[in-house]
């Protein structure tokens, strides 16, 4: 059989309503600049505030410059292919945005479980809370949270394009992501997916599980407190990060774990905007809401 080796891919994005391309730019930018002034800003006050000079504080700070990377990665590229509707994308570009794409998600799945962890000890170990989560320890939680994942993922992805792709090239996605880029891919695919799974398993399950555990201790000693003040101020400290990791894994979950049809492939790229863009744009309000400090 002759197989035409792909050298390019097409991201379609948003092509079916090309009416409407002018209106979106305008309103991706606005999202884009948002959540670098959003989240640069939590990171400005962090670093020059004395009185913020915390473990909880500092792994926010660490989160904001996570979640402007973790869009860079994607909304530039959509602003791009808006702007000049081609879509076209070399595939060692598509490689590079899925393995960024990838190690970010891995990242930010790990740093939310670290302060779920920060969280738990606060309210449940207060008395040795300085001494468990020293900056020493600080550090070297969020070195491992940027570490771990950059080895599997990068694996990881060069193996899903070290596959034949051929026929057509059009990535039904406004990025390179796993599932519609598979789609693409000639032959049996089934060990892929099983590696997909896998690392899913490992990156977003096991970090997802160590949350659910933190929180069902913090939630068991909060109950426990005598007085209505102590629950209060106690829960006001974790409701904000609760109420983040419900957004990011509630969408990032419904869109990788529902049955795979043409049919949903709107509702994908809907759901992919929420958990790639807007939960970096909301998490600065998020987190200053409610927030004295």
């Amino acid at each position: 059989i002759n197989l035409t080796t792909i050298i390019d891919f097409i991201l379609l994005g948003f092509s079916d309503i090309p009416k409407f391309h002018g209106f979106l730019f305008g309103v991706f930018l606005v999202i884009y600049v948002v959540i670098l002034l959003g989240n640069g800003i939590i990171i400005l006050i962090i670093r020059v505030d004395p009185t913020l000079q915390t473990s909880m504080y500092f792994f926010l700070s660490n989160f904001s410059f996570l979640e402007i990377c973790y869009v860079t990665v994607t909304l530039p590229r959509m602003l791009m292919d808006l702007w000049t509707p081609k879509g076209t994308i070399s595939f060692f570009a598509c490689a590079t945005q899925m393995c960024f794409f990838l190690m970010l998600g891995a990242i930010e799945c790990f740093l939310l479980a670290v302060m779920a962890y920060d969280r738990y000890v606060a309210i449940c170990n207060p008395l040795h809370y300085p001494l468990i989560m020293n900056h020493k320890a600080c550090i070297q939680l969020v070195a491992g949270c940027w570490i771990s994942g950059i080895p599997v993922d990068i694996g990881q992805t060069y193996q899903i394009f070290s596959l034949p792709f051929c026929g057509s090239n059009e990535i039904n996605h406004f990025f390179c992501d796993i599932p519609p880029v598979l789609k693409l891919a000639c032959g049996d695919t089934f060990v892929n997916e099983m590696l997909v799974c896998v690392f899913g398993i490992l990156f977003v399950t096991v970090p997802f599980v160590l949350i659910l555990g933190s929180y069902s201790r913090i939630i068991s000693t909060i109950l426990k407190l005598p007085s209505n003040t102590g629950r209060t101020k106690a829960f006001s400290t974790c409701s904000s990060h609760l109420i983040v990791v419900v957004l990011f894994y509630g969408s990032a979950t419904i869109t990788y774990l529902k049955p795979k049809s043409n049919q949903y492939e709107g509702t994908d790229k809907l759901l992919s905007l929420f958990y790639t863009i807007l939960s970096p744009m909301f998490n600065p309000i998020i987190y200053s809401l409610r927030n004295k400090d």
